[in-house]
């Protein structure tokens, strides 16, 4: 069974599931859609095209659905998308996607977005990640699934940072961080390997072989793209966590922070 405040603002139209819970002063627009289980702290903004998936938690001051801090926003109609399970902490903003990308921002599972967290137009982030207070994500961001971002950090529009890597605490991030990899300073290099993460998914024997394509991508020898390629066309036993890597690297388009700039990484081919 719903439960709805007296002094929550929804607008005809708006799709409330049951057992959803709205606190006081909440205001909900006539085209949002709220999953069953999903609970609302006091004076929550939820507004244009969002869709939120079940057992979400929005506290206090959060505002996600309004128009993208774009310029070359024209009001065009334009979705925010967020999946189940996410806690949503206060004073967050989520805005919906532009007709310069896809039209939608996406949010995935079982994240947690601390107090302050800033998720612009036309990102998409995956599943079991964190952002803590204060993190800025520019448009056009692509996270993968257990990305860890630090507070006080921001990251420039239309970087990607793969599965299981960790931005650490207040980095100015400008360009691509492979997976499973740690990214840190202003401007952000790689640091080395997340291996907490890794230890948490990953056998030893795994963990040993991302290792050793770790040093061999970023000795500083060679240049980066060319061990990337070889290393995915060696991949003997398969092994998907290689050839994420690989690929990632392969596919970036605003390069790799490698620390060691003798070692040319994929922006300098560019």
């Amino acid at each position: 069974m719903r439960k709805i405040a007296p002094t929550a603002i929804i607008e005809e139209g708006a799709e409330i599931a049951d057992d959803v819970e709205i606190g006081h002063f909440c205001v909900i627009g006539e085209e949002v859609k709220i999953g069953k289980g999903t609970k609302l702290y006091n004076n929550v903004t939820l507004a244009g095209r969002t869709t939120l998936g079940e057992d979400n938690i929005l506290f206090p001051y959060a505002v996600l659905g309004t128009d993208p801090q774009d310029l070359k926003y024209n009001g065009e109609k334009s979705e925010l998308i967020i999946g189940n399970h996410n806690l949503i902490r206060e004073f967050t903003m989520f805005s919906p996607g532009t007709a310069g990308d896809q039209n939608q921002t996406i949010i995935g599972d079982h994240n947690l977005f601390m107090a302050y967290v800033h998720i612009a137009h036309d990102c998409v982030i995956g599943n079991h990640c964190i952002l803590a207070n204060n993190a800025t994500l520019a448009g056009h961001i692509h996270l993968g699934d257990y990305v860890n971002v630090g507070g006080l950090t921001g990251i420039h529009q239309f970087v990607k940072v793969g599965d299981g890597a960790m931005v650490a605490g207040a980095s100015a991030l400008g360009q691509d961080v492979p997976p499973f990899c740690i990214a840190e300073g202003n401007r952000a290099v790689l640091r080395g390997l997340n291996r907490h993460r890794l230890r948490l998914l990953f056998d030893n024997d795994e963990i040993d072989r991302i290792a050793n394509l770790y040093k061999k991508l970023f000795s500083g020898k060679r240049i980066v793209r060319e061990v990337a390629e070889e290393e995915l066309s060696l991949n003997n036993p398969f092994s998907p966590n290689i050839e994420k890597m690989c690929k990632f690297i392969l596919e970036s388009k605003r390069g790799i922070p490698v620390i060691n700039r003798n070692a040319r990484s994929s922006s300098d081919e560019q």
